[in-house]
């Protein structure tokens, strides 16, 4: 099985660009046009929250239309920038949870078992698994203890060590390692919002982040809380599974970077 990820694209309202100078949804339309040509094509695209920047319904129009776009399915989770209802409208094929008012669900169709958890706290950067939302993932992981899983969340529940973005860290995510460290068929914990790429051993597996399709924080590990962004090239992940083998992660570049064969 072979998933792309892709985080944080912040579609905006059109003629609207990112701090008055970047195009957010024109990047998004090189990340869809990247991943359709790979060769193979991943079976499933994740899309890791931050979807827009206002949570307005025009905004997922225009999300909606780019993401129409891909030759293969894609599965959305909110991040803080979203709105649960305007985006349940907008994709209401997504297979959202019935009986609960988060934007989570189960996606058993692959040979990797995904579990979307929503971690918005609205009006709040920071995000959050409170005692419902660990309940709800505590049954869903113990469905299928057997299963290789991977859980989508868009906020990472360990320290970055980028000082503005630490200064709101998840909160309970104490709490929430201890249901994810429970089940050893959890194979990942992909997530966004750092805008960045990262690794972390966390609560007996590995969880990473994804770079945006669009703009960066600058790699700042010094103690200042201070926000900069950078125009480093913007970029995808490729989850590659093997049964036996486990699951490989590859970093790609959003972008003209043709492989040129050495003489």
């Amino acid at each position: 099985m072979l998933m792309a990820q892709i985080t944080d694209p912040h579609v905006m309202r059109a003629g609207k660009l990112v701090y008055g100078a970047l195009d957010s949804t024109a990047h998004l339309a090189r990340a869809v046009d990247r991943l359709n040509a790979l060769d193979p094509r991943p079976d499933v695209v994740l899309i890791t929250g931050d979807l827009v920047d206002a949570g307005s319904a025009e905004e997922y129009a225009r999300l909606r239309g780019q993401l129409d776009r891909l030759a293969m399915p894609f599965r959305l989770i909110p991040g803080n920038h979203d709105a649960r209802d305007t985006l349940r409208v907008a994709f209401p094929d997504q297979p959202w949870s019935r009986d609960d008012a988060f934007c989570h669900y189960v996606d058993d169709a692959w040979p990797v078992r995904l579990v979307a958890l929503d971690s918005l706290e609205p009006g709040e950067v920071a995000g959050r698994i409170c005692a419902r939302r660990r309940d709800w993932l505590a049954r869903q992981l113990a469905a299928a203890p057997d299963r290789p899983t991977l859980i989508l969340v868009h906020h990472p529940p360990f320290a970055t060590g980028i000082a503005h973005m630490d200064a709101q860290p998840m909160r309970e995510a104490d709490a929430f390692a201890a249901v994810v460290a429970g089940h050893g068929n959890v194979l990942r914990v992909v997530a966004g919002h750092v805008h960045r790429s990262m690794s972390a051993l966390w609560a007996g597996t590995l969880c990473t982040t994804c770079p945006s399709t669009a703009h960066h924080f600058a790699l700042d590990l010094g103690p200042e809380k201070v926000v900069r962004w950078t125009a480093e090239p913007p970029g995808f992940q490729l989850h590659r599974y093997l049964a036996g083998a486990g699951l490989v992660t590859h970093a790609g570049v959003i972008g003209d970077h043709p492989p040129t064969r050495l003489a």
